[in-house]
């Protein structure tokens, strides 16, 4: 699933970070505006969401039923569109998607938005999430005649829709069809000649919401892409809810499908780390949570020290969370080159050079001579956690006490995170005296499990990662990545 070439795609310490599947991001302007550049600025901002690939889909309204323009390719949002792609992009109904690949390898074929051309006309289709039934219904479309052009479980979504639609008097009639066969997580959004369709999962796994400004209506994965582009957040979009967005109906709802909220099982990790810090989901602020999470660990996992730093950027906001509630003064002792992105070459094993000192550099004069606590949001794989545990240490300071804020990885995700397998993860079958041992810090701890739901002020939620008691029964087999074999 992940290049092995010198000019490496994820790098070391990528490799031991956890990454999400998508971000989407859709618009229609009643008004008949162009909305391919306010598309490129929604995927901009949702740009943490996934950085292989990168997609536009628009359509006229006014113009010829079903023509659908699309430009995507590999890479960032800023390297894969030009000012000449976006102005050969005209209409005033899109959809966006930028991708990071958990199941289906990363190529140009993979890259989304989805558009299928079908007896009704046309549908362009961005998913984020995974589905854990998607290798059952892959099968039964093939042996119906399918012809599947990639190796993703969004194009499974979307043969669903289209073969309902031929059968139903509304698209968002035949989304409704299809999110009862399809199992797992996902949001959606979908263009359809005339109407815009945003749809989440009953569990409501991943984030979705609406915005408006002026006389267009907006869906996206965060709120930031919609203060990037503007617009005002309206709401969420309901976990199990299809809204239908057209000239004619304005915003319309179908809850029919929607699970009752103690049921639901939002990730806890878009809270703890995917999400961007200024974004808000479900009526919780992520920077607020995460804040919460740092005092939490000041609560349980007291040490004393002099300095309370982050592991930049996901860890930042719960050290600060840590200093206000500990009162040990919190402080900067990581520089990050923001100039690196996940394509650069990589240093070969027989250099002086680490991914990870390329990335970040250690202020020498913040932490010598003195105590540490060092928040980070995880450990994965924990190939970084030493390195990183060394430079501190390399850097003068006499103490380095790592405080995690998320429970220890024991179990993978079935809905849409790249968390690699159990014997994979330096939690399983080790203690955490052992993990302290293996990363080098002089204490360490995490999150308690019991403190996840009020960090995020009571939401229900999935915790399958870290208990192995998930939402719904996972697959028998582990078929994350399946169809890249």
């Amino acid at each position: 699933m992940r290049d092995t070439d010198f000019f490496m795609t994820v790098t070391e310490e990528d490799n031991d970070k956890l990454h999400d599947e998508c971000g989407v991001f859709g618009i229609y302007d009643f008004d008949g505006g162009n909305v391919a550049n306010t598309i490129y600025y929604g995927l901009f901002a949702l740009q943490h969401r996934g950085q292989e690939s990168c997609g536009i889909a628009v359509s006229d309204t006014s113009g010829p039923k079903g023509k659908v323009l699309v430009s995507k390719g590999m890479g960032l949002v800023n390297e894969v569109f030009t000012p000449e792609d976006l102005g050969k992009l005209q209409g005033n109904i899109g959809v966006g998607h930028v991708r990071y690949s958990t199941a289906g390898s990363s190529t140009r074929e993979n890259a989304q938005p989805l558009v299928l051309n079908y007896i009704k006309g046309t549908l362009a289709l961005g998913h984020n999430g995974n589905l854990i039934n998607a290798p059952e219904l892959r099968r039964e479309l093939s042996q119906n005649g399918a012809i599947f052009q990639t190796t993703i479980d969004s194009e499974v979504i979307a043969y669903y829709v289209a073969r309902e639609r031929v059968h139903s008097k509304t698209v968002e009639e035949a989304v409704g069809k299809a999110m009862k066969r399809i199992k797992g997580a996902y949001s959606l959004v979908i263009m359809s000649p005339r109407k815009l369709i945003g749809a989440r999962d009953p569990f409501g796994f991943k984030p979705l919401c609406i915005g408006k400004r002026d006389n267009a209506y907006f869906l996206a994965s965060e709120t930031c892409a919609l203060e990037t582009v503007g617009a005002e957040f309206v709401r969420d979009v309901l976990p199990g809810e299809i809204v239908t967005i057209s000239k004619k109906g304005g915003l319309q709802s179908d809850t029919s499908m929607c699970l009752p909220a103690e049921k639901r099982a939002r990730c806890i990790f878009e809270y703890i780390y995917f999400a961007r810090p200024d974004s808000h989901m479900d009526g919780v602020g992520v920077y607020n949570s995460r804040i919460r999470a740092g005092r939490f660990l000041a609560m349980d996992s007291p040490v004393e020290a002099d300095l309370v730093v982050g592991v930049p950027e996901s860890g930042n906001a719960a050290a600060l969370g840590y200093s206000l509630e500990s009162g040990i003064p919190y402080g900067t002792a990581f520089v990050k080159n923001t100039y690196v992105g996940r394509t650069f070459i990589k240093p070969q094993q027989s250099s002086r050079e680490s991914a990870v000192r390329v990335k970040l550099n250690v202020l020498k004069e913040a932490v010598e001579g003195k105590r540490v606590i060092m928040i980070d949001d995880s450990i994965v794989r924990g190939t970084t956690s030493d390195q990183i545990v060394n430079m501190l240490k390399e850097a003068g300071a006499t103490e380095v006490h790592v405080r995690i804020s998320a429970p220890p990885f024991l179990h993978p995700c079935y809905f849409g995170i790249d968390i690699p397998s159990e014997d994979q993860l330096i939690a399983h079958n080790r203690t955490i005296e052992e993990i302290r041992q293996i990363i080098g810090a002089d204490t360490l701890g995490y999150l308690k499990v019991e403190r996840l739901r009020e960090m995020v002020e009571g939401l229900p939620i999935c915790t399958g990662c870290f208990t192995g008691k998930y939402p719904m029964d996972p697959p028998e087999e582990d078929i994350r990545g399946e169809y890249d074999k």
